[in-house]
């Protein structure tokens, strides 16, 4: 599996009906809560004040990613900027360092 940071600003247009934003917005909450279920979307974070969000995902490759992304109802709005991520040997989490390190081994005990 390979993580993908993914940035999303939509751009909606100021046009459109009330009624068609409201139906999208439903749609896409309720896909991305299937790629949630599905372990593919595995953190969302909003950008405040703007309608952004950058996402972490959890997929076979950038193909799978790729899917993901264009099944969401919102994605023609969408202006995406995506990045591959990597382990790094330092990587906290991974050293068993941090809040989430001493968390689990709290738990242990």
């Amino acid at each position: 599996m390979a993580e993908f940071l993914v940035h999303i600003e939509i751009v909606w247009p100021p046009d459109e009906p009330e009624e068609r934003r409201a139906e999208i917005f439903e749609r896409e909450l309720e896909q991305g809560q299937r790629l949630a279920a599905a372990g593919r979307l595995r953190r969302l974070w909003r950008v405040p004040g703007r309608w952004a969000n950058w996402s972490l995902y959890d997929v076979a490759d950038a193909t799978e990613l790729h899917d993901c992304l264009t099944s969401l109802p919102l994605h023609p709005w969408m202006d995406i900027e995506v990045h591959a991520l990597a382990a790094h040997p330092n990587d906290p989490r991974a050293l068993g360092l941090g809040p989430e390190a001493h968390r689990l081994e709290e738990d242990r005990t």
